[in-house]
């Protein structure tokens, strides 16, 4: 495996200098964020990030994320330029060397927590999520204020959105995104690109909205829409993981061949739907980081690794989840439990 780490361009806290400092790093996980969803990254763009990284000696073979516009989701008119933009993304990113694209079909927000700064005993803070605070809330009456929701949209287009997608429904969001795919998938082959798609986070509905990345059933389907290695997955262990119905280990087991990149974080379960994030490690939380990890080497996974979420600790305040040092401390236990699997394999 290759461990990786995300980076949020020049103006994020976490430089490359200290990225480049944690042990066995070998590359950044980054995208272009000046271009808005749906517009076409500037060869520029995509060559100064990679050099950027190569100055500090890293690679840049991970995008995350080229985010898939909400007009594909819903299969508006506007969808077919908007799928022809994202594959010449594609094609772009290949040229430049990059291996593995991470993405989202999640409509509206990408994850959502009801706490950014949830307070636990040790002195640490992080996020959480709890069900009933974020239901008790009526988006269409505008009184969302919820992390991880896209701020950005008016109270009507908000409304808007939320009508339209209910009014789709889940079985046609399947057929837009096999729409998607159909498109991209073979444009990522010939560019030597797996796409890597992020389970929804959390794995389950609200507010009316389809989720459909969500269990082992759904990564079953998505992965015969187009069943080609490119069409690939992106196993994130804090957002499946939150539904303990998931069983992690199994999926790892039956999907590792596809998985072309690895979130790996511990969550700690305190009620229905309701938990918190923790330290990496198996034992700070409910996750079986062990587990996941052997069921991967196991089976033959060889592709990209990094440390997602961390806590606040030790006074560090910055961009939620993405701190520098809990995550520097996850990225070290993940390269020695690693390690220590293939070694006595």
């Amino acid at each position: 495996m290759k461990l990786t780490f995300r980076w949020y361009g020049q103006d994020d806290p976490v430089t490359l200098e200290k990225i480049s400092q944690i042990p066995t790093m070998s590359g950044i996980v980054s995208a272009v964020y000046d271009v808005k969803p749906g517009g076409v990254w500037s060869m520029e763009s995509i060559e100064k990030i990679k050099k950027d990284a190569a100055a500090h000696g890293l690679e840049f073979e991970v995008v995350e994320s080229v985010p898939v516009p909400e007009d594909i989701k819903l299969g508006t008119e506007k969808a077919p330029e908007l799928i022809a933009n994202y594959c010449e993304n594609v094609r772009r990113l290949g040229k430049a060397g990059v291996k593995c694209i991470c993405y989202n079909f999640m409509p509206v927000f990408d994850w959502l927590r009801s706490e950014l700064e949830h307070q636990q005993p040790d002195g640490a803070n992080a996020l959480a999520y709890d069900e009933e605070t974020v239901l008790a809330m009526d988006p269409l009456k505008g009184d969302l204020a919820l992390p991880g929701w896209d701020a950005s949209y008016t109270k009507e287009e908000l409304k808007d959105l939320i009508n339209a997608y209910k009014e789709m429904g889940e079985e046609q969001l399947w057929k837009n995104l096999e729409t998607f795919l159909k498109a991209v998938i073979p444009v990522a082959h010939e560019a030597g690109v797996n796409m890597a798609i992020h389970p929804d986070d959390p794995p389950w509905g609200m507010f009316g909205l389809p989720r459909i990345i969500t269990n082992a059933e759904h990564l079953r389907r998505f992965l015969n829409l187009v069943p080609m290695k490119e069409n690939g997955l992106t196993l994130c262990t804090g957002s499946l993981g939150a539904n303990p119905d998931n069983d992690l280990i199994a999926m790892c087991t039956e999907f590792a061949d596809r998985i072309h990149f690895l979130h790996l974080r511990n969550i700690k379960y305190t009620g229905n739907r309701k938990f918190e994030e923790v330290g990496h490690p198996t034992e700070c939380g409910s996750i079986d980081m062990f587990g996941v990890a052997k069921a991967l080497v196991d089976n033959g996974f060889d592709g990209y690794v990094r440390p997602d979420h961390g806590r606040m600790i030790w006074g560090e305040t910055g961009r939620y989840g993405y701190g520098l040092f809990d995550r520097a401390l996850g990225a070290t236990y993940i390269a020695g439990l690693f390690e220590a699997i293939e070694k006595t394999k």
